[in-house]
């Protein structure tokens, strides 16, 4: 009896030991795993930039989820795993707030970004103003009904009297970075993009007058489920930080200081 007692005691000391590694390596595991950010397509080019300044400066990885902001709060709505929105109009984010899904204080401006007229540099389009979309056969924007860079491009449209001049030869994309697919291969012959996705593109392109459209504002965000909201916390910080001004301003955007 006593060696079975023995026994037992040993089983139980070992389950103990056993329950305290795995929750061990599920706490390791939860501070490893990267923060979820969902962002603007606009943004892409940069934040790939930004992403191991981030890591080196914190520790922290990322993983992006890049759409159309008006998608990206839908996905959010629904209940999908995020830790930070990262949108390009600040409506969507005040939609969420609405609805009690962001942090409190947890939102702030910290970039504007920029439309132009993109064309290939061998393409059948020379444009060296807005008014020469009416020369292509198609050119494409990105769906305004949830894209901030398609909202802002039909808003210029429709400012310089010709959007409904337009209508037969409009061709509306998923997002900011499929309109500039679009248009780079070849299937359109322009595309009003973000200024942020021209200047990796290869192509040329005309900036469009800001007094057409209105400021297309970034907002970064905290979602208020996310499990880790102190480091959800300081990627937003660290955006609106020295080091992710520079690449910003690099991508064309204009940063508070900028504008001030």
């Amino acid at each position: 009896m006593r060696n079975f007692a023995r026994c037992g005691k040993v089983n139980y000391l070992v389950l103990v030991w056993a329950l305290w590694v795995l929750g061990a390596c599920a706490a390791e595991d939860g501070r490893s795993a990267p923060l979820t950010v969902s962002a603007a397509a606009s943004l892409a080019f940069a934040f790939e930039e930004l992403a191991p300044l981030f890591e080196r400066e914190t520790g922290l990885k990322v993983t992006y989820n890049f759409s159309s902001s008006g998608r990206l709060a839908h996905q959010i709505e629904e209940g999908a795993p995020v830790d930070v929105f990262v949108s390009a109009n600040a409506a969507y984010v005040e939609r969420l707030a609405a609805q009690g899904l962001i942090a409190p204080d947890s939102s702030y401006p910290f970039a504007r970004g920029a439309l132009v007229l993109w064309t290939r540099r061998d393409g059948p389009l020379a444009a060296a103003e807005l008014r020469d979309v009416l020369k292509a056969e198609r050119f494409a924007i990105a769906n305004p009904n949830y894209a901030p860079y398609g909202a802002a491009a039909r808003q210029a449209l429709q400012r310089a009297g010709l959007w409904e001049g337009v209508q037969d030869r409009l061709i509306l994309a998923a997002n900011a970075q499929q309109t500039l697919q679009y248009a780079k291969s070849g299937n359109v012959d322009a595309a009003l993009v973000a200024l942020s996705l021209s200047r990796q593109s290869g192509g040329k392109w005309v900036a469009v007058s800001e007094q057409l459209y209105d400021p297309i504002n970034q907002v970064v965000t905290v979602i208020k489920g996310s499990p880790r909201l102190a480091e959800a916390h300081r990627f937003s910080a660290f955006l609106r930080g020295g080091p992710a001004r520079v690449v910003l301003q690099r991508y064309g955007f204009l940063t508070p200081e900028d504008s001030s």
